[in-house]
């Protein structure tokens, strides 16, 4: 079992000592937060050990789980690498493309692990069709969010898009060749609410929309490839794949066919596979112990953390 330590217990933070406490790949060590307020009122209530500073704890573990504001991610990062750690890193992965930069090279440099927190990558339902997936040409993306002040101190991009972004990037083996983008503040002084549109070199387009000004809540994308359209509810956990084949000389009473210009017959059919009950964030942590126990490259890397911000930024500077 490895050594865990956990940097930050906010709303996210708690989940994640909570899950690594339970976890039977991690030794949940201990944790820091700069509120000691919050600090003494989380070891009290959950029996968490709080370190009295960033250095005590990290030396006293294997892996850092970082979890505080997006602004301290660098200092962390760097803290825990100096000291030959491995850190699991909440998205975004820092405030600039810059500081990520630096931060895989210093992983690099050091031999050690690091993963990013892009979460949606552990979502069962999309990983029940992640296989079907193959060279989409159109997607569409929404991630709608009741309003909550937390959070509101970067753009809705940083905070809600770029779970979409990082998933499309996954995807598309292929470059980004432009973006267009709008993004209005409606009550925070960054944009509440933003859509996006990424045209990719091999011909693919993503249009994405992100709000936190939303009535409903919505997690949703769309991926239309040839003879297939697959849609992936990332909020209830449902997904759904269409595909089309040549019609068969005698379809039956209830096939479903269709009947283009030419008069190619094609029929339609539906799958929804099987979406396993589970905790994506567990996952997410219990992978990233997998990576660095077997030496292997992380699921979410610090890559691919990197290019999601570099896009995330370049959609915030059409605004």
């Amino acid at each position: 079992m490895l050594k865990a330590g956990v940097l930050g217990a906010g709303h996210l933070g708690k989940i994640h000592l909570r899950l690594l406490k339970q976890s039977e790949k991690y030794n949940l060590v201990g944790f820091y937060d700069a509120d000691e307020t919050n600090g003494k009122k989380v070891e009290a209530e959950f029996g968490y050990k709080f370190f009295n500073s960033v250095d005590e704890l990290i030396d006293a573990v294997d892996m850092v789980d970082i979890v505080t504001p997006t602004l301290s991610h660098y200092n962390c990062a760097k803290q825990s690498i100096a000291k030959g750690k491995h850190i699991f890193i909440e998205k975004p992965i820092t405030n600039t493309v810059e500081e990520a930069e630096h931060i895989r090279l210093l992983l690099a440099e050091n031999n050690l692990r690091g993963q990013v927190g892009h979460v949606e990558r552990f979502n069962p339902a999309y990983l029940a069709v992640k296989n079907e997936i193959k060279s989409p040409m159109f997607i569409e993306t929404h991630r709608l969010a009741e309003f909550n002040p937390r959070g509101t101190d970067v753009p809705v991009v940083l905070d809600l898009m770029i779970h979409d972004i990082d998933i499309i990037l996954s995807i598309v083996k292929s470059k980004v060749k432009s973006i267009s983008a709008s993004g209005v503040a409606v009550i925070s002084d960054t944009p509440d609410i933003a859509n996006a549109r990424l045209e990719f070199e091999n011909g693919c387009v993503a249009n994405l929309t992100a709000s936190r000004i939303s009535l409903k809540k919505m997690r949703k994308a769309r991926f239309f490839q040839k003879d297939a359209y697959i849609s992936v509810d990332f909020l209830t956990k449902k997904c759904e794949v269409v595909k089309m084949k040549d019609a068969p000389e005698n379809p039956g009473d209830f096939d479903m066919i269709l009947q283009n210009a030419e008069g190619v017959k094609k029929q339609i059919y539906f799958d929804n596979p099987p979406v396993p009950d589970n905790n994506s964030i567990l996952d997410e942590l219990e992978s990233f112990a997998d990576a660095i126990n077997n030496d292997r490259a992380p699921e979410v890397t610090l890559h691919d953390g990197t290019e999601a911000l570099r896009i995330a930024n370049q959609i915030i500077d059409c605004f």
